[in-house]
């Protein structure tokens, strides 16, 4: 992963030097007419060779770009991949003809003009049973970044196999009955639709929202420190923390849900990651052990231990600011928050993004999807009986948390849905605006007190000393 950023930027590089190499094409051709014909009477052979070279050059780049841009990009495959608008209808076909078990919530959000919806997919195997029984909550969230397709792929075959329609093999259907009785599961099959359609529009490498911002960076824990190799384009982390409709709607679900697993999955190599990703450790205690316990029998069972184990932040290579799992796991108070990576292909050009994130051919993409849900099977299985007592003692969510200030002011009253499917209309302000107005009115109010403060003890200063002894 570290390796494909820096192939980027030196692309990004490339990519600016471009109109450079371009005014020299348009100079060697405006040399081939009248003036030419004047360059021959009034110059030496060697700036007609120095002509003649820069128009090679700009003819150089221009076809070795083109070629590039065309014949060495992989396409989405149609026949492998569904577009964004199907997967969501496929999913919501499933949800409909499983009303017993799955239930699908859309939350929109919108800030200074933009606009952003989430769809939500519950699963609860006995949901319409009077079912008093605390549940063990996990949060997923797929498609985040808008290039990894493969992963809300991942989302449909998860959601394929809990409504029993596809199944794994060598999982015993009553075992599993068993295990998923226990459970509660919140699904986000695809966090950044808006970046996802620019994707399917023709940028494949396009891994931001629809306004240009990494949603992955826009998370308030550590939020907008940028290290030497910080790239703008990959790592833009927002104005402000939860400035993004996304985000907001993220965390409203995290806040209300409180679950006990959080598993944000992407693609671009194969890892399993625990926090931290903004430093190169991993947090202290019972529950760092219980993490990477979990993360050994997944990449035992399921990776045949090729997958990376760790921080995110100690094994990739570099460090990630204000990011959705290091905010689960400190802020949320999720025991067990973990960043996967699902699949990448190391030796793909750094302008193939389509390949370099998602499995192309037919084999690659079905072993992908089974391998890991296999996988999330298995965190299903254990997860619980990992936590032990912390499970028990957390086991009854609140819709209504007490939340700071600035999370009330970021937007905490939003458009959302309870985990029984009702629906609590409340108002969307611009709560980024009152904050900062907020925090205006502080800093002057302080600047107020210090100035009347300074002219009491001016004024002291001045007053004339009286001299106790008489003369």
């Amino acid at each position: 992963m570290k390796t494909q950023r820096k192939e980027k930027k030196k692309l990004n590089k490339r990519d600016q030097l471009f109109p450079s190499f371009l005014l020299l094409l348009l100079l060697g051709f405006g040399l081939t007419g009248s003036g030419m014909a004047h360059l021959l009477i009034l110059s030496s052979p060697l700036s007609i060779s120095l002509c003649f070279f820069a128009w090679l050059q700009g003819f150089l780049v221009v076809h070795g770009n083109t070629n590039l841009t065309h014949s060495s990009f992989t396409p989405i495959n149609r026949d492998l991949y569904h577009s964004s608008g199907d997967l969501m209808e496929e999913i919501k076909a499933l949800v409909f003809r499983h009303p017993d078990r799955l239930t699908f919530d859309t939350i929109k959000s919108r800030n200074k003009g933009y606009s952003a919806e989430i769809a939500v997919v519950t699963y609860c195997r006995r949901r319409q049973e009077n079912d008093d029984r605390p549940k063990f909550r996990i949060l997923l969230s797929f498609g985040q970044h808008g290039r990894e397709l493969i992963t809300s792929e991942l989302a449909l075959r998860i959601l394929s196999i809990l409504s029993k329609e596809q199944f794994l093999p060598n999982l015993d259907p009553s075992s599993l009955d068993h295990t998923l009785d226990k459970l509660l599961i919140k699904m986000v099959p695809m966090e950044n639709i808006n970046g996802r359609r620019i994707v399917e529009a023709g940028d494949l490498c396009e891994r931001r929202n629809g306004r240009g911002v990494d949603l992955n960076r826009n998370w308030s824990v550590d939020w907008g420190k940028k290290e030497k190799d910080y790239d703008p384009y990959e790592e833009n982390p927002g104005t402000a923390p939860f400035s993004e409709p996304e985000t907001q709607i993220m965390r409203k679900v995290a806040m209300s849900f409180d679950p006990h697993i959080w598993v944000n999955i992407h693609s671009g190599m194969e890892a399993l990651f625990m926090p931290y990703d903004h430093k190169n450790t991993t947090p202290d205690g019972v529950s760092s052990h219980q993490m990477k316990s979990l993360l050994e029998e997944l990449n035992h069972l399921h990776c045949q231990r090729r997958c990376m184990i760790g921080s995110g932040g100690g094994s990739v290579g570099y460090l990630a600011h204000g990011t959705s799992t290091d905010y689960m796991f400190d802020i949320v108070r999720v025991p067990m928050a973990f960043t996967f990576e699902i699949y990448g292909d190391g030796a793909a050009s750094s302008r193939d993004c389509f390949k370099m994130f998602n499995p192309t051919d037919f084999g690659t993409f079905n072993r992908v999807l089974n391998e890991w849900s296999a996988a999330f099977f298995t965190i299903f299985k254990l997860g619980p009986n990992q936590l032990g007592e912390n499970y028990s003692k957390a086991s009854v969510p609140t819709l209504d948390k007490w939340v700071s200030i600035d999370e009330y002011l970021d937007g905490y009253l939003v458009e959302r849905s309870s985990r029984y499917g009702k629906k609590t209309e409340v108002l969307e302000l611009g709560m980024q605006e009152i904050r900062t107005y907020f925090r205006l009115f502080l800093l002057s109010s302080v600047l107020l007190l210090f100035m009347f403060c300074s002219r009491i003890s001016k004024g002291k200063c001045a007053r004339p000393i009286v001299s106790a002894i008489a003369l």
